[in-house]
């Protein structure tokens, strides 16, 4: 089987989202992730594409984890004609649920608001996908444990393994007869507050390794740029708006704040999550904890228990626009974590005009994408349509990252057990990866090479 087995790289090349790799054997059709493509409209536009591969002849999906660009396409593929198996861990399941139902809610509203506004080129604009298709999509997902063997077909077991970087991430380990070959995922940092650090990765013959980082080391962090951009901002009267991720950022956002009120480092002003996505996650979190999910670190009950003081849950949209007008300084923390849709977007709207406010950039913005433009200093930005000046303050901040570095990653690489016949250095912007790919080949010593879209290689 090994001599028949391929990978076919379908997405999350030359870009960091939009997540597909197709193995084959022996007939059988795995797609490891179903991705959405987020940041430049060149890639995004590929969400409208047939896929290379048709649908229907694909037997299994393998999640790695629930973020939108490794799962947000998963719906479009069961409209499309797939009906096979999804395979990732209990807590991805649960996860997943809430980002694809919160994914199809957006695009039929943004799809709705287009035509209403009549901003969009399409006439009339449709979502990608609706609730429907998410509802069948769902349907499909058969969680499994971490380290336990899984048949997919006669010669071919998958194997997930804690990958460290959100609630339920996992790296993915497939054996197609004598060859393996094992995919990273989005790779977790060793010290994450609530996860436990990745697991060492298995013996394979081909290795997908993620590279958001790949070009450069996380900064350490400044133990006083969140409180200082919180006190200043609070000191002129405005407001923080803090752009986050759903899961897991949200999480790590509201343990900091905690800690620097306790400790007297911010003012105690109020605090409100206003995305009906993160305040689901945080739920999937508390339950973890209290169950005592295995990729939890043990302090981490003790710490969500703690989570919930000064912090109010925003859930219709009447009080999501009181928001907007807060009479007095506070924090807000909104999805999506790029700027790329939600209701993060009506406040920009209405806080970026705004000297006295401040807008807090949590973690890493794709290119194309408003974070990103924020970050780099766009003195406008294009929401709904409109351009909005930029007066507000924008703070990049650096400590919140839970992806693997270069170093990291490479110091995770070595700790296989021996060398693979091929690294694939994926889920990069071009820079990145090639960095990455270099750095493994002069450091380690293996045969590192960054696939181009579409690009189908041997496994084994």
């Amino acid at each position: 089987m090994a001599a028949h087995a391929s990978l076919t790289f379908l997405g999350a090349v030359d870009t960091v989202t939009g997540s597909k790799f197709l193995l084959e054997a022996d007939g059988t059709r795995v797609l490891v992730d179903a991705g959405l493509y987020q940041g430049l409209a060149t890639h995004r536009r590929r969400n409208w594409e047939p896929l290379p591969v048709d649908p229907r002849t694909i037997d299994h999906v393998l999640l790695t984890h629930a973020h939108l660009d490794h799962t947000g396409y998963l719906p479009r593929l069961v409209r499309d004609g797939f009906a096979g198996r999804v395979t990732c861990t209990r807590t991805t399941a649960e996860l997943a649920s809430i980002v694809l139902r919160d994914s199809a809610h957006l695009q039929q509203e943004d799809a709705r608001y287009a035509n209403t506004a009549g901003f969009s080129k399409h006439r009339p604009a449709l979502p990608l996908y609706d609730d429907h298709d998410v509802e069948r999509a769902l349907a499909l997902i058969d969680p499994v444990e971490l380290d336990t063997d899984v048949a997919l077909a006669p010669g071919i077991e998958v194997r997930l393994a804690c990958a460290g970087h959100i609630l339920g991430s996992a790296t993915v380990d497939v054996h197609l007869g004598e060859s393996r070959a094992s995919f990273s995922g989005d790779l977790g940092r060793p010290h994450h507050p609530l996860l436990r650090p990745p697991e060492d990765p298995r013996a394979a013959d081909t290795l997908v390794v993620e590279s958001t980082y790949g070009d450069r080391m996380h900064p350490a962090p400044d133990p006083d740029e969140l409180a200082d951009a919180i006190c200043r901002t609070v000191e002129r009267g405005g407001s923080v708006l803090m752009p986050a991720f759903a899961v897991d950022r949200t999480e790590l956002v509201l343990l900091e704040l905690r800690r620097l009120v306790g400790e007297g480092r911010i003012p105690d002003v109020p605090v409100f999550v206003d995305s009906p996505m993160a305040l689901a996650a945080l739920e999937v979190y508390r339950r973890a904890a209290t169950r005592g999910a295995p990729e939890l670190r043990p302090e981490a009950r003790a710490l969500m228990a703690d989570l919930d003081a000064g912090v109010q849950g925003v859930h219709d949209p009447e009080a999501s626009m009181r928001l907007n007008r807060p009479g007095r300084s506070s924090i807000v923390i909104s999805a999506s974590g790029m700027a790329s849709g939600g209701r993060v977007l009506h406040h920009l709207a209405h806080q970026l005009p705004d000297r006295r406010n401040t807008v807090l950039l949590t973690g890493y913005q794709a290119d194309g994408t408003r974070g990103r433009q924020l970050a780099e200093g766009a003195q406008q930005v294009k929401i709904h349509g409109r351009y909005v000046p930029v007066r507000a303050e924008v703070v990049a901040l650096t400590g919140f990252s839970v992806h693997a570095d270069a170093r990291e990653t490479l110091e995770w690489l070595g700790r296989a057990p021996r060398p693979p016949r091929t690294v694939y250095v994926v889920h990069g912007e071009p820079a990145s990866s090639a960095a990455l790919a270099r750095k493994i080949s002069t450091e380690l010593g293996w045969t590192a090479v960054v696939p181009s879209y579409r690009e189908r290689v041997l496994v084994g």
